[in-house]
């Protein structure tokens, strides 16, 4: 494992390619977009003869009772506010999953150009494979994913992460996707949806809106750095390719205080003391909410709303189904403040409930505003953010990046990071914490600690 991490580390400072060049990975998608047929249409559920509403049960499900239900989902969060909605209920755990292979003593991940029926652009930049556990046992009636065997038998292979971790806690009901990395020695096959990059180069095309997707960043944001053990040597000789020496400090090094304990704490006190679960409810039982044929909508601003939708699309299991979607109403903002402390890039992580959070709380980024909501003059933290956007001069990263098109349509999030001067951060309110690189990576270890928004901030970090 430690030879493969500091392969994956030093790949993170590669950002282009002898195999296939950044320019070339750009163009292969866009010839990929150019040729495929996409025909996504909105219709009315009455139009499918898959899904249907169960007024006995209250959700929309299909026939099979299998991919997922959406039902109505309400509950009182700490602040008082109730909260009613419609949320997606997917029990079954999907694979994420990526392998990687070494070529000339540089480590590739083998991605896929995949298409989802919610992008906002058609195809972007997935994991190896990306399938649900009733698309790998064939409940759609369609073929095997690709290179699923090399997952179902990971244990044949170095398996660097293999992780359970949540999804979006404010539309799903605690749902959760395995995230898994493996190393392969052999030689495999790459069919023509799939190319070998760099991690830099992964990275560097983070920057290119909505080309990576969500489940790319949030596996390659599990890499287990925190595990190194590495020599004085392999370090030294890391840190000469990392720009960001602050970063690397972060990553490899550290601060020596263990702040593990004080987050456990605080977040196991929360869910210790919990006491309004969520409960699921009928659909028609949502006050404020229209359940039509054509869609459910909220009678007040909401984040989003749900559609109704016929597919037709090349390059997957099924050319042709219907499914409802979740459609955003507006564009959320995420943003990670950072700064350095002698010398350690530092993160600024907030402790966030959610409605269909599986444990009720995680770490998140400083900021997660949803669309239709406002964070000015919420508290310090909040005011201070919106005071350095204003004055622009410190933002490392602010694009907009899909959220996962598979559930949802055409959901663009802002992701930002800024990275100030520790001096100037304000008095921190409760609940929000300092944190260095290698200490969030032990957490993002354990299940369901860091939720998908900070975790998909982190991995757009560049050495």
């Amino acid at each position: 494992m430690n030879a493969t991490l500091y392969s994956i580390a030093d790949s993170w400072t590669v950002t282009d390619s002898p195999i296939h060049p950044t320019e070339d990975l750009r163009s292969w998608i866009r010839e990929r977009n150019e040729t495929i047929a996409v025909d996504i249409r909105k219709n009315r559920l009455s139009d499918s003869h898959f899904w249907f509403y169960d007024r006995e049960e209250g959700c929309i499900h299909n026939q099979n009772h299998s991919f997922f239900t959406i039902c109505g989902l309400r509950k009182r969060m700490p602040n008082g506010e109730e909260i009613q909605q419609p949320i997606l209920l997917q029990r079954e755990i999907g694979f994420l999953g990526i392998i990687c292979k070494e070529f000339g003593g540089v480590m590739y991940f083998l991605m896929q150009a995949k298409i989802e029926p919610g992008n906002v652009n058609k195809i972007q930049i997935s994991p190896t494979i990306q399938a649900t556990k009733s698309n790998f046992t064939q409940k759609h009636g369609g073929k095997k994913p690709p290179y699923l065997e090399y997952f179902e038998q990971a244990s044949k292979y170095e398996v660097v992460v293999d992780q359970i971790q949540s999804e979006q806690s404010s539309r799903f009901y605690k749902k959760r996707n395995r995230n898994i990395i493996i190393r392969v020695q052999e030689e495999i096959p790459v069919l023509p949806s799939h190319r070998w990059m760099t991690l830099g180069q992964i990275k560097r095309l983070m920057r290119d809106d909505n080309l990576v997707n969500m489940d790319t960043r949030t596996v390659l944001s599990c890499i287990p750095y925190c595990k190194h053990n590495l020599s004085e040597a392999e370090l030294t000789a890391l840190s000469e390719r990392f720009t960001d020496q602050a970063l690397f400090q972060s990553v490899f090094e550290g601060e020596k205080e263990n702040r593990l304990p004080e987050i456990y704490q605080y977040i196991n006190h929360y869910k210790m003391f919990l006491e309004d679960e969520p409960e699921l409810v009928p659909l028609h039982s949502l006050e404020h909410w229209n359940l039509g044929d054509s869609d459910i909508t909220c009678q007040e601003p909401y984040p989003f709303k749900v559609i109704f939708c016929d597919i037709a699309m090349e390059g997957r299991e099924v050319k042709q189904w219907t499914q409802p979607l979740f459609e955003a109403c507006g564009i959320a903002t995420f943003a990670l403040i950072c700064c350095e402390e002698n010398g350690i890039l530092k993160f600024l992580v907030r402790a966030i409930p959610e409605a269909g959070c599986f444990d009720g709380i995680e770490l998140g980024p400083t900021i997660q505003c949803e669309a239709m909501s406002r964070y000015e003059e919420e508290d310090a933290v909040t005011r201070y953010f919106g005071e350095r956007m204003a004055e622009g001069t410190e933002i490392l990263f602010d694009h907009l990046l899909s959220e996962e098109g598979g559930r949802f349509y055409h959901e663009q999030n802002r992701n930002i990071i800024l990275r100030v001067k520790y001096e100037t951060l304000p008095e921190l309110p409760e609940g929000y914490f300092l944190l260095d690189y290698k200490t969030l990576n032990e957490l993002v270890q354990m299940n369901n600690i860091l939720n998908i928004q900070l975790r998909n901030l982190l991995s757009l970090l560049e050495a």
